[in-house]
């Protein structure tokens, strides 16, 4: 028996007005996964807990097995790891985005409307590492850009070990007990980072980002990138936004010796395959999107079934429905989940059997379209197989999985515990 576990980012959201009153899950053609949850357990649960809307790295940490309380050290470590920096302890990770800053400090897009290409970002990135050197304190830096606007850098002090105990300049996100959590309210202004200790480790740390983020800045504003962008009418991609610093490397427990499997993950972000290789997993990194979903759910099945007889155990992230519920687009939300059902679900669910397999399908957190933002909507959770007795859904929907038979899960760290006990019987 082997278990097949799929979180599809951000696929949980709320009841919406334009939708007549449903979710995008439950709007969405979904026959597969209704299939699914017609003959199997289904019920919510709080991928953190009640009261947190985490980052998909915190979400990922839980959804594993592990407390993200207990062993979670910021996302700039799991975006190193990801990315391939060689990290050690005392050396400070920040997880990073381009993004356009106008006047003042105001920020115009967080994302560069998401237009800024690999290959742009790969140019400024190109620029920093040359050009920038930093000087407020003996230390160095390596600034790597990883998807579209995504970026981790990594500060290595020559002296004393850095801290991370310092607050984001990015605003749409903070650190509550040391976890990295969405506002809902944001003032889109770029935020000077402070320290939030009296540590002379935790100023320097904060002096040298803001460091870097104002030369970065200076340069990248009248880069040839740039100014080729805003001839295009385009925005700039001028400003670096830092958020959830970590200066520690995570203590995660190997996942294969905890539950006597083997483990592996085709992950489709660099956070993902950073938790996954530092849990003890395989860990693949799958091809960026192509722009077409369904060739991109083809590839992702094919890359299963290629390694299905190698593991025990297989973890696979599905980026698509995230974006849409950031963006507010809940038809396009809506339309991508309909389109993982029948090009990822209808594919593999032709190609294996249920009496060989387990099959658990959630969300890492729910990205609400009304919202804008990570919430901390308990997600709906599906655990399906042959010697799973069969509930009454008629629909995979948050609905639906609010009266079955799980119940709701208080904490997303419980669900690998209890696969594993599914998986052993």
């Amino acid at each position: 028996m082997k278990l097949i576990y799929v979180a599809i980012d951000g696929m949980g959201d709320l009841p919406i007005k334009s939708l007549g009153n449903k979710t995008p899950l439950e709007a969405a053609q979904t026959p597969n996964m209704d299939a699914l949850a017609k003959n199997g357990k289904i019920g919510l649960m709080y991928s953190v807990k009640k009261g947190v809307a985490p980052e998909s790295d915190v979400a990922v940490i839980s959804l594993l097995g592990y407390d993200p309380f207990k062993y979670s050290t910021g996302r700039g470590v799991i975006e190193a790891a990801g990315a391939g920096l060689k990290m050690k302890d005392g050396n400070l990770a920040l997880r990073c985005n381009f993004a356009t800053l106008g006047q003042g400090k105001n920020i115009i897009d967080r994302r560069v409307a998401r237009t800024l290409t690999t290959e742009e970002a790969t140019e400024l990135t190109k620029a920093a590492n040359d050009q920038v050197k930093l000087d407020s304190y003996p230390a160095t830096f390596e600034f790597q850009n990883t998807l579209g606007h995504r970026a981790v850098l990594l500060i290595k002090s020559k002296n004393k070990p850095l801290s991370s105990n310092i607050t984001n300049s990015d605003p749409a996100y903070t650190i509550v007990n040391g976890l990295g959590v969405a506002n809902a309210e944001v003032d889109m202004v770029l935020q000077t980072c402070e320290p939030t200790d009296n540590t002379e480790a935790s100023k320097v740390s904060a002096a040298l980002v803001n460091e870097f983020i104002n030369k970065t800045h200076a340069l990248w504003e009248s880069h040839p990138v740039n100014l080729k962008r805003a001839a295009e009418g385009k925005l700039k991609a001028n400003v670096v936004l830092t958020r959830d610093a970590g200066h520690l490397l995570p203590k995660f427990f190997n996942i294969n010796e905890r539950y006597h499997v083997n483990f592996a993950c085709l992950a489709d972000m660099q956070a993902e395959r950073g938790i996954a290789q530092m849990a003890g997993m395989d860990s693949t990194l799958l091809p960026p999107p192509s722009g077409n979903l369904q060739k991109d759910c083809e590839f992702r099945v094919k890359a299963l079934i290629d390694i299905l007889p190698k593991h025990d155990c297989y973890y696979i992230h599905l980026k698509g429905p995230d974006e849409p519920g950031h963006d507010g687009n809940c038809a396009l939300k809506t339309q991508i989940i309909s389109t993982i059902d029948k090009y990822f679900f209808g594919p593999l669910l032709k190609q294996i059997s249920l009496k060989d397999n387990l099959i658990c399908i959630t969300a890492d957190h729910a990205t609400p379209c009304e919202l804008k933002v990570h919430s901390d909507t308990p997600v709906p959770v599906l655990i399906s197989g042959d010697k799973i007795e069969g509930g009454k859904a008629e629909k995979f929907s948050e609905k639906e999985c609010a009266k079955g038979s799980l119940g709701t899960l208080d904490r997303g760290c419980e669900l690998m515990p209890k696969l594993m006990e599914l998986l052993k019987k």
